[in-house]
């Protein structure tokens, strides 16, 4: 199969799926939150990576994170930070987090899934929000966005490691991808087996033992916003728990629909995944 001409002009990750009138809205308020930032400037105390995988629900957390008056946040829409949806040099993020005005530096760190531990390392102080979905709604809302899927499972299995997709991943999950790879599989299919590939990330990285990263549920977040937008802001110790932004997210996009014309190897191997996930015991404010 061959990636089909809409793919291969589609951004290499997320696009912004909001309403214009919400994006309008949030715009205003970022701007007037930036000028009381660069009137009453405050010192950086710490950066916060929001990682996941794409159509996982990560703007939303980071709009959560923004309506937060002590925060700075990078989407990876954002040209100071980011080019193609990837994170710029480390000398480039270092730059903008000690130009930051704002206590709480926040970055999305979604092609850079395999860094985490490393660039939590280099910033210091340093907390993680992993952003975990469903993944049969991630798939479905990633094939609506994207495409070829299949051609690169097919690129990954054969080892290459050229681009953000295959980087980190370890000979174990490649050897995975080799043995499951079909040519005629669907694009949901390849779909999920990117939702595991870089969701496996987190387990690779032992960041379930970390005390500074929190697994944020999608599913969660958006069917319990006051408890879990609380939680969120308790563990990144942020003053001002916004219930007002809490009260505005619904759960509308929850359907935990299975895509069709995926093979049960693949269907077993996200279900594992997600129950590990599952298992993983609250993490509590520092």
């Amino acid at each position: 199969m061959t990636a089909t001409p809409r793919a291969s002009f589609q951004p290499a990750t997320g696009h912004d799926a909001r309403s214009l009138s919400l994006r309008l809205r949030h715009t205003l308020w970022r701007k007037a939150k930036a000028w009381r930032q660069r009137v009453l400037p405050r010192r950086l105390a710490q950066h916060v990576f929001v990682a996941g995988m794409q159509r996982s629900g990560t703007n939303l957390l980071m709009d959560v994170l923004d309506a937060s008056a002590s925060t700075q946040v990078f989407h990876e829409t954002d040209a100071r930070a980011f080019e193609r949806y990837e994170m710029r040099d480390l000398a480039v993020i270092r730059q903008l987090a000690r130009q930051c005005p704002a206590p709480v530096f926040v970055v999305k760190a979604l092609c850079e899934l395999d860094r985490i531990k490393s660039l939590m390392e280099t910033f210091t102080p340093a907390h993680t929000l992993w952003v975990v979905r469903d993944w049969g709604d991630s798939v479905n809302s990633a094939v609506k966005s994207f495409g070829n899927f299949v051609p690169q499972w097919q690129r990954l299995a054969e080892g290459d490691a050229d681009d953000w997709r295959g980087r980190g991943m370890s000979a174990a999950t490649r050897e995975l991808l080799a043995a499951l790879y079909h040519p005629d599989a669907s694009e949901a299919e390849g779909a999920a087996i990117m939702w595991f590939y870089r969701n496996v990330l987190f387990f690779e990285q032992q960041l379930a033992a970390d005390p500074r990263v929190r697994v944020v549920f999608y599913e969660n977040l958006v069917q319990q916003p006051m408890r879990e937008v609380a939680a969120v802001y308790a563990f990144l110790g942020l003053p001002g728990f916004n219930a007002a932004k809490a009260r505005r997210i619904h759960a509308h996009s929850v359907k935990r629909r299975r895509p069709p014309d995926i093979a049960p190897a693949v269907t077993a191997l996200c279900d594992e995944l997600l129950a590990r996930f599952a298992a993983l015991p609250a993490r509590k404010p520092a």
